[in-house]
């Protein structure tokens, strides 16, 4: 005869608490690209334990060209209505230099808006001009690991916001796998490399490449600011949301705010 035994009854737990809040001092929400492999631990590293970070992704396809990065702005609104639906983020940060370089920052952020509407948006490409403007430069040495279109791209991106760009480098990679393999010495040598005496500034380009580390040795070296991606994205949107605490580590602009325009305005 074979033995079956009864249901368990659930009981109720019955054990008082209180709640913990999810991201006390707030909620950062990036859309990042579907190859990235970088910029959620880059972007990490920097943040404050307070402030957490929701993540989610865009249709994208390597390798990394103008036609590519264009293409792939259509599938933000999706993947904007994808962080937390019901709850939101305090700030919505797009995680790519180049695709904001090549679609514009306006229609990055209208983008997002449209399937988060009213959310506060910000992008490597934005977040790194009013981190240049916050720490005085208006002379800077560019540097990434795109190929030359792409780079010309983003050079030009910062020419047309009144910098003057003293010189530019890529390492011309057209992947985001090569881009993040990309070792940190390597990121090191080139913002040694592509500074220029009369630079106010190095902006080092790109979310996916580990550039967050070498900030302070870079500075240390070049005895001057440099300014990264994430390191930019990471600050401003710390400001958008209000955030007072102090962030050491990673770099002087963090001793810095930013000027009195700092977001994109959608219509």
């Amino acid at each position: 005869m074979i033995s079956v035994s009864r249901a368990v009854t659930p009981e109720p737990a019955d054990v008082p608490y209180s709640p913990d809040p999810v991201g006390p001092a707030g909620r950062i929400g990036l859309i990042t690209l579907a190859t990235d492999f970088n910029s959620e631990d880059d972007l990490r590293a920097i943040l404050p334990g307070d402030v957490r970070l929701f993540t989610t992704r865009i249709e994208n396809a390597n390798p990394v060209t103008v036609a590519n990065l264009q293409s792939m702005a259509a599938d933000l609104p999706r993947a904007a209505k994808t962080l937390l639906p019901g709850y939101g983020v305090d700030v919505a940060i797009f995680g790519c230099t180049s695709g904001t370089a090549v679609t514009g920052s306006d229609k990055i952020a209208a983008l997002i808006n449209q399937g988060m509407p009213g959310t506060k948006v910000t992008n490597p490409l934005l977040a790194s001009e009013l981190a240049l403007r916050a720490v005085g430069a208006q002379k800077i040495a560019i540097l990434t690991p795109y190929l030359s279109d792409v780079t010309q791209s983003v050079a030009d991106g910062f020419h047309q916001r009144g910098f003057d760009v003293t010189r530019v480098m890529g390492f011309g990679l057209d992947n985001d796998f090569d881009m993040t393999a990309l070792p940190p010495e390597a990121l090191l040598e080139g913002a040694l490399k592509v500074d220029t005496p009369d630079a106010d500034a190095v902006f080092i380009s790109c979310t996916a490449i580990r550039s967050a580390e070498i900030i302070a040795e870079a500075e240390r070296r070049l005895k001057k600011p440099v300014i990264t991606s994430n390191q930019a994205l990471i600050w401003h949107a710390l400001n958008l949301i209000g955030y007072k605490n102090p962030i050491t580590g990673f770099g002087t602009l963090f001793d810095h705010a930013p000027q009195p325009t700092n977001q994109v305005e959608v219509p």
